[in-house]
């Protein structure tokens, strides 16, 4: 058998075996995807929700209303409860099958038509990128097998039709970083499946990088300082609250400068007592604001 009828044989199998988990997420075509990992619960990618309820469609064509039982929207991750009729749950690798540089996988989706499966290697390992709302999530897959819009939230599998990876962030030209199916993973799932969504600090602002604000500074005569533009401040938010405005520049966080996005997550995790004082510069004036984030922290999740 030549290595083209192997491949050919190879890629129908883990389709065969691997289709029937493969959801869509989402009415029409190119939300989103996602896969049954158990009876009655599928995973996905939480930027493919619109509220508490979403459409799951089947490989068989079934329709059915699922509902969001926990979502983690830093971690682009969420968990959806949903009668997945009988669908075999995707099963997982063990960590002496995990994937490295090189190794083969399957790429499946499900963007609203029917499921659909490509192939190729891994060529690279512990990739990071921001998620929906700025964070870092470090230690993603990269792969060359290339899927069309609407695929997030789908499997990466092996040769032996275990789940490795969730298709998660896509980079463009139909190629995806993959969050690994590792323990972490299923932890996460278990969590988000009793409903445990995390509840991470937030101050309710979009910013732009240093760079960014640097040159925009320059542009409208003003001295470069390095810190973070503020570009939007949500009605309401802990930082309109306190007084932010867009075009604010953050320049400390509790006394500690602050110079790059990482930096002011970092800060906010830590924050103790329900309040944070944000250093700012507005035009050529200076001031300290105290952002007050309430009882505990919040239960939403912001771009910063």
């Amino acid at each position: 058998m030549s290595a083209l009828e192997e491949l050919e044989q190879a890629v129908g199998q883990v389709a065969g075996q691997v289709g029937g988990a493969v959801v869509g997420i989402g009415r029409g075509w190119g939300r989103g995807s996602g896969v049954v990992v158990a009876d009655g619960r599928v995973v996905t990618n939480a930027h493919n929700l619109r509220g508490d309820q979403v459409t799951v469609v089947f490989a068989d064509g079934r329709s059915v209303t699922g509902q969001v039982s926990g979502v983690d929207v830093d971690g682009d991750l969420a968990v959806v409860a949903v009668d997945t009729g009988g669908a075999t749950p995707l099963s997982w690798a063990d960590e002496a099958s995990s994937v490295g540089v090189g190794s083969v996988v399957f790429a499946l989706a499900n963007p609203g038509v029917r499921p659909r499966i490509t192939t190729g290697l891994v060529s690279a390992v512990c990739r990071a990128f921001r998620g929906p709302r700025g964070r870092r999530i470090a230690g993603s897959i990269e792969r060359t097998a290339p899927l069309a819009r609407g695929s997030s939230g789908g499997p990466v599998v092996n040769r032996a039709g275990q789940l490795v990876g969730l298709n998660t962030h896509r980079l463009g030209e139909g190629f995806y970083l993959a969050l690994p199916a590792d323990a972490e993973l299923r932890r996460r799932i278990d969590a988000l499946s009793r409903g445990e969504s995390p509840a991470r600090p937030r101050l309710g602002v979009g910013i732009a990088p240093a760079g960014v604000a640097r040159k925009l500074r320059r542009a409208v005569g003003l001295p470069e300082r390095e810190g973070l533009l503020v570009r939007v401040v949500e009605e309401g938010s802990p930082a309109g609250n306190a007084g932010v405005q867009a075009g604010d520049l953050i320049v400390t966080v509790d006394g500690e400068t602050v110079a790059d996005a990482d930096q002011l997550y970092a800060a906010l995790d830590r924050v103790s007592g329900g309040r944070l004082a944000l250093g700012i510069v507005r035009g050529v004036e200076e001031r300290t604001v105290t952002v007050s984030f309430g009882e505990g922290r919040p239960q939403d999740v912001g771009s910063a």
